[in-house]
């Protein structure tokens, strides 16, 4: 029951958080992008980034509705769960997988999206308490 409320009131950040976990369990197919330095690094940035933002949007969304705003809520959702996240991945690449390597800096890429993520979550609470 927990889930599906939590589904049916985040239906974008659930999306993207099953499409990251797929994107970053399947095997990486060869294309141009390869030869762009820190390609891979750049990708979990925007990966995670993405995710908190849209994240924040749902939640500001849906709690300047009710009224209820709360900074721990947020915090907790709109960052430490898709930091925790990208630590699980990036365990389940090294230790689940045999096509993809976790890696450390991945995860410190994956933690900086979240953290712009939630800078721009924040420009977005101001624009939209206006």
């Amino acid at each position: 029951m927990f889930i599906a409320k939590k589904i049916k009131n985040y239906p974008l950040s659930s999306l993207l958080v099953v499409a990251i976990w797929i994107v970053c369990l399947i095997p990486v197919p060869e294309t141009p992008l390869n030869d762009v330095c820190f390609i891979d690094k750049w990708t979990h940035f925007v990966m995670y980034g993405s995710l908190t933002i849209v994240i924040c949007f749902e939640y500001l969304r849906r709690k300047k509705k009710e009224k209820t705003f709360q900074w721990k809520a947020l915090l907790i959702g709109g960052m430490l769960c898709p930091v925790i996240m990208g630590g699980l991945i990036e365990l389940a690449q090294a230790y689940l997988t045999t096509c993809r390597s976790g890696d450390f800096f991945d995860f410190v890429c994956n933690s900086l999206g979240v953290l712009l993520g939630c800078l721009v979550g924040l420009i977005l609470k101001a624009i939209l308490r206006g």
